[in-house]
């Protein structure tokens, strides 16, 4: 079971904000589902969450149990304090700190705690409570991912936070790998690179042994298909030979130049495969620009280090 906790708030007294209900919508939406409709994460849906004291309780619902994922995102203010900022502030007291949050995520049963942040300030998120220390203490399960470093804020454009407008890109499938999984690893790695260096930079804390999935979308080489780079290399180092049988144009019934041997059905079906593994980056011709030319010229391919890593997950039948 998985189960998410989505929080936008637009409306404060002072500085109101315009983007972050849209973020919290969208967010939603993409977490309910799979990229094939199959249902993902429940998701707990909240928007303009007036108080501090109704913020404290959807914390405690969320962090209760003992789900195999809990998720928790936020959009709104943050404050310099090390506070999620609840539209009931009163002077000191400006909503729900950074610090209780963490508490409730390290006392959780849950297996995996997923915390995301796209607020001012939101990289003191994990710090301890020590003047001047950027130091963390996180719990086992903890990953967390903020829009921002701890003296930055959080940019909105064009009615939605920076930050989240590249996290729904990753959750799309930008932040997919081959297999089509979505890690918050994989999608931190995609908004870092996105960002240049002069914009607001986002902070990614872990304690995890293995990354879960955020979302699952259709894997960009079917698995079935991925299964077989171990028996088209045996060896990390093996070429796999090519020639003009397995071009599916190089048939006689084509009018154009054609060369033995002809193309043979078993071969054609292999190379769509290898050409899909090409697509990738998973393998490459050897000493050719292309796969048809290395067919046609009875050349061969090899694997990519990319595609060695997949090698070996297939080998290790890890998927």
């Amino acid at each position: 079971m998985k189960k998410a906790l989505i929080i936008g708030i637009d409306e404060y007294p002072t500085a109101p904000l315009n983007g972050c209900i849209n973020d919290a919508n969208a967010v939603a939406e993409l977490l309910r589902t799979n990229g094939d409709g199959s249902p993902n994460f429940d998701v707990s849906l909240n928007l303009n969450v007036g108080t501090k004291a109704e913020f404290l309780e959807l914390l405690d619902d969320l962090f209760s149990g003992n789900a195999d994922a809990t998720l928790l995102y936020f959009s709104g203010h943050g404050s310099e304090s090390g506070h999620l900022v609840t539209p009931d502030y009163r002077g000191r007291d400006l909503g729900v700190s950074m610090t209780d949050v963490l508490g409730y995520a390290n006392r959780s049963k849950c297996n995996n705690k997923i915390i995301i942040l796209d607020c001012c300030f939101s990289g003191k998120f994990g710090e301890l409570q020590v003047t001047n220390s950027s130091e963390s203490i996180l719990g086992e399960g903890i990953t967390i991912m903020t829009a921002s470093s701890r003296d930055e804020v959080s940019m909105e454009s064009n009615g939605q936070g920076l930050f989240t407008s590249l996290f729904l890109q990753g959750l799309r499938g930008s932040a997919a790998d081959i297999t089509g999984r979505i890690t918050p690893a994989g999608i931190y790695a995609f908004i870092d690179q996105s960002l240049g260096a002069w914009q607001q930079r986002p902070v990614f804390k872990t304690n995890i042994s293995h990354f879960l999935s955020i979302r699952d979308i259709e894997p960009r080489v079917p698995k079935s298909i991925l299964r077989k780079l171990g028996q088209y290399f045996d060896s990390p180092s093996d070429e796999y030979k090519l020639d003009p049988s397995f071009e599916f144009t190089n048939n006689p019934a084509i009018e154009h130049e054609v060369i033995e041997p002809y193309a043979k059905d078993e071969n054609v079906n292999i190379f769509k495969e290898l050409q899909l593994y090409e697509s990738v980056g998973l393998i490459e011709p050897v000493d050719e620009e292309h796969m048809y030319f290395a067919a046609m010229k009875s050349k061969s391919c090899k694997l990519t280090a990319l595609g060695l890593h997949y090698w070996k997950l297939a080998k290790d039948s890890r998927f």
